[in-house]
């Protein structure tokens, strides 16, 4: 930026060094052309009868003005010269003298003196009756006027760099200050890649476009860090609840002899291990989708329909006496697939724990601005020490802890979380899930 600043202003200051010396060229001509004419009206107003007269009187009322000169020629030779003082004697330079005394028109020309380039008008006159040839001479320094040019773009560029200095160093500052952020994201980016650690975060400070940028980071490294956390878990999961039945079907493998009756009934419970360690992983699978953007497919959902759908499905499950306590008359914007797996989830827990014959209901209700769905059941319900706990995967708590793999309920946690809700569980065995209406 500041190489791009001074090549402006080298530009600027070379252009106006050359406005500036074209302008004193145009004050120079418009000077001799108004000597011209204050010459020739001096002449007609107070005619002379010869040039002495004339030269003389002009001289006399006509003072140049400053790095001017005046002075006149008759016959070649210097005759008069004006009243101001001058950088240099220019009437006593014989060859200027010769030179305009040339001149059979007016004429303009330039001269090298001792004070630098000069320019000059000689004008011709002649007086009727005078035989005598005289020239009025109008000299200009061209050098002082050019002198005080050169002074006006030295102090131009002087005072440039100065503002140069001060802007350098005000944007050095404000352009750290700046990208301070920008800073930031680079060495914390390196600290990940170096470390692999995702806890630290940026500072974030103000509102513009860098500090946006530093909150985008900071979301970026929270999502990063959840779907590390989930990976791990998945992982760790996995690899805890598969352990068993992988054992297990090892052992009977190895130990199955030839028997038909015996390799039949190892095949069984191998087969069942497997359907076991299938439904462990689809459950797994499930729980780590949770945590992604595109777990749930929104729609408006009709939360009556829902109900008694539920309660329809959940029929198959075992013969228990199901029943629909309530249904809500409202909508609800929600993934319908997913509430209706996590009912039946609770439908299945609630068959698992309970006898043939026993009530198991379903029902849904609005509460202010939230909807609550629900199943229940008339089993021995969940100590209040576990009511908390048993949303945890692999958690089995009391009367529940001899079937299934502890993931059910996880499952369900999930699916109320990612709806921006919640579940838990009252009156002993009273699971609720409740969503905000949207």
């Amino acid at each position: 930026m500041l190489s791009v600043v001074t090549l402006a202003l080298g530009l600027s200051i070379f252009a106006a060094w050359n406005v500036l010396l074209t302008r004193v060229d145009e004050r120079i001509a418009a000077e001799f052309k108004h000597e011209y004419e204050e010459l020739s009206g001096y002449a007609a107003k107070r005619p002379a009868n010869d040039l002495d007269e004339l030269l003389v009187g002009y001289l006399q009322v006509n003072v140049a003005d400053r790095w001017e000169m005046f002075f006149t020629v008759v016959d070649g030779q210097p005759h008069r010269k004006g009243l101001a003082e001058s950088p240099a004697p220019l009437d006593e330079d014989a060859g200027l003298v010769a030179r305009v005394a040339e001149a059979e028109r007016p004429e303009t020309g330039t001269w090298p003196s001792r004070a630098g380039e000069v320019r000059w008008a000689s004008v011709p006159i002649q007086i009727k009756g005078d035989r005598r040839q005289g020239h009025f001479v109008i000299a200009i320094f061209y050098e002082q006027h050019r002198q005080e040019v050169v002074d006006a773009v030295r102090v131009l560029g002087f005072t440039s760099l100065a503002a140069l200095a001060l802007a350098g160093a005000a944007g050095w500052f404000v352009a750290g200050r700046v990208l301070a952020p920008v800073r930031m994201v680079r060495q914390a980016a390196e600290r990940i890649g170096d470390s692999s650690d995702l806890t630290s975060r940026l500072e974030v400070v103000g509102n513009d476009d860098v500090a946006a940028l530093a909150r985008t980071f900071n979301h970026m490294l929270d999502r990063l860090q959840r779907a590390f956390e989930v990976q791990r878990e998945f992982v760790d999961d996995a690899g805890h609840e598969l352990r068993t039945p992988i054992t297990v079907i090892r052992g009977h493998l190895e130990l199955m002899g030839d028997d038909p009756a015996e390799r039949e009934e190892t095949l069984a419970l191998v087969t069942d291990e497997l359907n076991r360690m299938n439904r462990i992983v689809d459950d797994l699978l499930t729980l780590a989708k949770s945590e992604q953007p595109g777990f749930l497919s929104l729609e408006e959902v009709e939360l009556a329909d829902l109900t008694v759908s539920v309660i329809a499905k959940a029929r198959a499950l075992g013969e228990r006496e199901w029943r629909v306590d309530e249904v809500a008359e409202a909508r609800v914007v929600a993934d319908r697939q997913r509430l209706t797996q996590a009912l039946m989830q609770l439908a299945a827990n609630a068959v698992r724990h309970t006898q043939e014959g026993a009530l198991v209901a379903a029902g849904s209700a609005v509460d202010g601005d939230k909807v609550r769905l629900w199943v229940r059941d008339g089993g021995p319900g969940v100590r209040p020490e576990d009511r908390e706990r048993i949303f945890q995967r692999f958690v089995r708590a009391g009367s529940r802890s001899h079937q299934g793999a502890g993931l059910g309920l996880a499952i369900v946690r999930s699916i109320a979380e990612a709806h921006g809700g919640r579940v838990w569980v009252e009156d002993g065995a009273r699971f609720v899930i409740e969503l905000e209406i949207r």
